[in-house]
């Protein structure tokens, strides 16, 4: 029996794992460092190389400024000196695009290779997942924490490197030339090391909020413009206004909070290297004064001071962009980590579904959270070829009875099988490959009208589709559109009737060609008439598969070959349309006040 498992927490009640966090979120992209290693590796060469290059610099400039000194320069060798600087240049410029093209292309590979991944992982999840998470999360996801996670991982690491080099190289430069100024030079650093440490953990809380926030705010807005016609329907724009710029005002605040930890850092990273620049100019002007330096070293230990004093203020910057990187790779890996509640087993079989036969065995069933049954002891068998028809009130379990058929929630063994086999046997793609579903929902794309109908058989040739289109009582409004079947229908569908979109989805499903159908209401949005004439032209192309038709109106039912009553989870009437009328039940009730018939 295959139920969803829950992931089990990765951290204690109280204060985040913060090392736990940053060791998850190195074993999310290592796969990606040793996938590109070429690629970086050449790409820190060339950064290196931009970096000892530019510690050469100020040797040359030390050997012009003493040659000055000693009244030994010339002018042809202040040109020579010049020439070398322009030629460090030039080699300089080359390999920083080089090392751009390298280090910086590889964060966008690895955020592409991460945002293909987070699609793909969500395209397996289930129902459950996604009756968990908004769409305003999960668009935050794959934009401000993909883009966090693309900026730690190159200019964040870029400047990580080059920090760490620049700094140790042009420490070691300047302790060359004198290690008594050289110390006095770095004694403010160990300040700088101990504000990183304290203002860290504060800037992890502070980015997670606003990204979180930034969910909030996406998916409201996604809300608003998906239902924007009821909205103004109920003359709701200036609230709706009002509670957006509440919300954009608490992200405001959050960023607001986070930019003091963001701006203390930087201000204090230039204080300290100044700090240091201070020092040396009173005691590096002392030893000049004393000799113990000449004016070319002094020169020289200055420019490597300047070089030094880039990865001080740098690291400030550093520890920000790592603490966003590692905070929304917590957030993309608690989504890569979820798991779908059904899964295939390595024995599942894969044999397609061909007669169409259903047999339900004693199914009980509970949405996740809830106790009350949706379904109390099912059982049911469906021959090939039959049309069965479901009614009921609201909330009676006839939508679940679908959504089990077709796969949607996990189900105990032994309760559904589809031609004499197991459900939970057989692989996901062979139970659903077998089933075309019309939801109660009707889901459509932005695209043309073949485009939707299409959508799962984008090679049918154009007679299928337009016989498909015709058995759903369709065709004849298509072809009066301006561009026929390339007519494009706006976002969900809006240019259609919701009759016309229903009928849109049940042609998609028809063109499947599949033994069984289940179309959940999928009928509601049109007239008695135009139902019972489109079930009729369904139960003709559908000859010899097996269909289920869920309707709250029972009249265009009655051609079916068994229907059934549910109440309360259960099946509480079956039988064909006379039959069910001769009882005098809830079904002969409805019939009567939906016909007006006494």
């Amino acid at each position: 029996m295959r139920r969803a498992g829950s992931i089990p927490s990765r951290r204690a009640a109280g204060a985040p794992d913060r090392d736990a966090d940053f060791r998850g979120a190195i074993g999310l992209v290592a796969p990606y460092f040793r996938k590109y290693a070429l690629r970086l590796f050449v790409g820190f060469l060339a950064l290196v190389s931009v970096d000892f290059l530019q510690l050469v610099i100020p040797r040359i400039i030390k050997f012009a400024v003493d040659a000055l000194q000693q009244k030994t320069a010339t002018q042809a060798l202040l040109l020579e000196y010049g020439g070398y600087i322009v030629g460090l240049a030039m080699m300089i410029a080359v390999l920083r695009l080089f090392w751009r093209n390298m280090l910086l292309g590889f964060s966008r590979l690895l955020e592409t290779d991460l945002r293909n991944r987070l699609f793909s992982r969500l395209l397996v999840l289930d129902k459950a997942f996604f009756q968990r998470r908004t769409t305003g999360e999960i668009m935050a996801l794959a934009t401000n924490d993909l883009s966090s996670v693309q900026l730690a991982s190159g200019m964040g690491m870029v400047a990580l490197v080059d920090a760490v080099f620049m700094g140790v190289a042009a420490f070691l430069f300047m302790a060359y030339i004198n290690p008594t100024l050289t110390l006095i030079a770095v004694a403010p650093t160990p300040v700088l090391a101990l504000l990183t440490r304290f203002l860290s953990a504060r800037l992890h809380r502070r980015f997670k909020k606003v990204q979180e926030q930034f969910s909030v705010l996406t998916e409201f807005a996604r809300s608003t413009f998906s239902t924007i016609r009821l909205i103004k329907a109920y003359n709701q724009e200036k609230p709706q206004a009002a509670r957006f710029n509440e919300l954009g005002e608490t992200y405001v605040r959050d960023n607001l909070r986070l930019a003091v930890i963001y701006g203390t850092l930087f201000p204090i990273s230039g204080l300290i290297g100044n700090v240091s620049m201070l020092l040396v100019l009173f005691f590096g002007g002392r030893m000049i004064i004393d000799q113990t330096i000449t004016a070319g070293d002094f020169v020289a230990f200055i420019s490597y001071l300047f070089l030094m004093t880039w990865p001080m203020m740098a690291m400030g910057w550093v520890a920000d962009l790592f603490q966003r990187g590692v905070t929304s790779l917590g957030r993309i890996r608690g989504l890569l980590e979820e798991t779908p509640s059904l899964q295939d087993s390595r024995d599942s079989d894969s044999a397609g579904i061909v007669r169409g036969e259903i047999s339900i065995r004693g199914l009980s069933f509970s949405y996740p959270g809830r106790r009350q049954p949706a379904l109390d002891r099912i059982d049911l068998d469906i021959t090939p070829g039959r049309f069965l028809g479901i009614v009921g009130r609201t909330g009676s379990g006839k939508t679940t009875v679908c959504h089990l058929i077709a796969r949607l929630y996990p189900i105990p063994d032994g309760t559904i099988f589809l031609d004499g086999k197991d459900v939970n046997g057989l692989t996901l793609a062979a139970v659903r490959g077998a089933i075309a579903y019309v939801p109660q929902d009707v889901v459509l794309f932005s695209d043309t009208v073949a485009y939707n109908i299409t959508m799962g058989r984008p090679d049918a040739p154009m007679e299928e589709i337009e016989a498909a289109a015709r058995a759903a009582s369709i065709h004849d409004e298509i072809v009066a559109m301006k561009d026929g079947y390339e007519t494009r229908i706006g976002e969900r569908g809006v240019k259609l009737s919701g009759g016309q979109r229903q009928r849109l989805a049940i042609a998609r499903a028809l063109l499947l060609n599949r033994p069984i159908i289940i179309i959940d209401d999928g009928l509601s949005a049109v007239d008695m008439e135009t139902e019972h004439a489109v079930i009729r032209s369904i139960a003709e192309y559908l000859a010899g598969r097996t269909c289920i038709v869920v309707s709250h109106r029972v009249a265009p039912l009655a051609d079916a070959h068994e229907i059934l009553v549910m109440e309360g989870g259960r099946i509480v009437e079956r039988g064909g349309h006379e039959h069910l009328l001769s009882r005098g039940g809830f079904y002969a009730t409805i019939y009567r006040q939906q016909t007006n018939q006494r």
